[in-house]
């Protein structure tokens, strides 16, 4: 059996932009693989008229009724990130539970924190664990929790209205509170063989930053042992470089030696025997000298032999493991693509105008709806629309007034999706405003070159 993961965080400050930007991927964080980013999604709908997560924020605390002003320091957002081990969360893929895994996590959210409050979960699919990035605004109702321990103690204070509205994070995040989260998330994922942990174990969570902390700080090491392996590879090649200067140097000292004891010979030969005998002595203390030096030589040639062979394994050791998590890694990412690759065939094979829509979405983004309008649109939906839409036929762009769209399916090629203004296909449409444009042109240059005739 696994085990949940579930961690609180408090933002502080206005607008929250830089989990915003991780959240909504507006910046790209190491970890995350870009090819699969488009897995991501945003599992709640925002209000009309907001656009990402830092407006919802806004939206919610501007639209709860809320007449105390707010602070600055004031926390604007809690932010939740649910999910659960590596192993289960792969299992629920390969089970095709995901979607009702994030089903019930949403639930979860607006049961405890209530559905208006609740203004934003996104789904991350791009990194190594997939997990949900829930933001909360803790609107709360009710007196505060300090004027209640006032009156306990017997101090007088000025009551508000029990039933008033307040942005206070502090009552949602008491320690009985959190303890009670735990709980109930740990029964509703119970369903899929997930439990919270020991109550009061004395091992404690490690959270994302300090996981990408440890990573790196070990990453760091591996590479600096591989430095260091280079560094006495490097020394060692220049000891051996050193040893065999040096014994080109014995070799010449002894070959020095033997010549001047072959001339002390001769001299010997000539003046007498007695001096040769000592000059014998000492000839023999100096090869004895050469050939201990020698073999210590040798000795340390065989040192510097076994360390660098040491150095060499350890070397391949590390380079093959780096090998293993890189085949590793690969194969991964090439499930992910063949698996999605079998969804989108699943998805053609299933629904017929599936491609259509895709080209349609691009289109529709292309000639000026954006993407909020260009899902009503996808949707089936009609839409109002009034503004300019570029066409890419014209190079231009025209103005409409409040006008209706539609997708809408040929009438050349009922295989085929078109997009109708006021049940007129777009293409004629563009085409109609273009000749307008055209003889609005000619009817004004027209005048001009009928006044350049003579005058009687």
């Amino acid at each position: 059996m696994g085990y949940i993961s579930i961690q609180i965080n408090k933002a502080k400050g206005s607008a929250d932009t830089g989990a915003s930007d991780h959240i909504e991927r507006k910046t790209t964080p190491k970890n995350a693989d870009p090819t699969r980013t488009h897995l991501n999604r945003e599992l709640v709908r925002f209000p009309d008229g907001v656009a990402d997560r830092t407006g919802a924020i806004s939206h919610r605390i501007r639209t709860a009724g809320i007449r105390r002003k707010i602070t600055p320091d004031q926390v604007r957002a809690i932010r939740i990130v649910l999910s659960g081990t590596h192993e289960d969360m792969a299992r629920l893929q390969d089970e095709r539970r995901l979607d009702e895994w994030c089903d019930d996590n949403l639930q979860w959210l607006h049961r405890t924190f209530g559905r208006e409050n609740t203004v934003s979960a996104v789904l991350h699919m791009d990194e190594h664990t997939p997990h949900i990035h829930a933001t909360v605004v803790p609107i709360v109702t009710g007196e505060r929790r300090k004027a209640k321990k006032k009156q306990t103690e017997g101090r007088r204070t000025y009551r508000k209205k029990a039933n008033a509205v307040r942005l206070c994070a502090d009552d949602l995040l008491t320690r009985e509170r959190l303890v009670a989260y735990h709980d109930s998330y740990a029964a509703a994922m119970a369903k899929y063989g997930l439990q919270r942990g020991i109550r009061g174990s004395e091992a404690r969570h490690t959270t994302t930053a300090q996981y990408y902390r440890d990573l790196k700080r070990q990453t760091g090491e591996l590479e600096a042992n591989v430095r260091q392996l280079q560094t006495e590879r490097q020394q060692a090649e220049q000891q051996l470089d050193e040893v065999k200067k040096e014994i080109k140097s014995e070799n010449l000292e002894a070959a020095k030696t033997e010549a001047k004891a072959a001339l002390v010979a001769k001299v010997a030969s000539i003046l007498g025997g007695g001096k040769l005998k000592e000059l014998e002595a000492d000839n023999r203390t100096l090869q004895g000298e050469v050939a201990a030096r020698d073999e210590s030589i040798e000795l340390l040639q065989q040192q510097m032999q076994r360390q660098q062979e040491e150095h060499q394994r350890q070397l391949m050791e590390l380079q093959a493991k780096h090998r293993r998590e890189m085949s590793d890694k690969e194969a991964e990412h090439q499930k992910g693509v063949s698996f999605l690759k079998s969804i989108i065939k699943k998805a053609k094979k299933w629904f017929p105008l599936f491609q259509e829509l895709v080209y349609m979405e691009s289109f529709c983004l292309k000639i000026g709806f954006n993407e909020r309008q260009t899902a009503t649109l996808i949707s089936g939906k009609p839409l109002f629309y009034e503004g300019e839409l570029y066409s890419e036929e014209h190079k231009r762009k025209f103005k409409t007034e409040r006008a209706g769209f539609q997708v809408v399916k040929d009438p050349k090629d009922r295989s085929k999706l078109a997009l109708a203004i006021n049940g007129q296909l777009i293409g004629e449409w563009f085409k109609e405003q273009f000749d307008k444009l055209f003889s609005s042109i000619r009817r004004t240059v027209a005048p001009h070159r009928t006044d350049k005739g003579l005058g009687l």
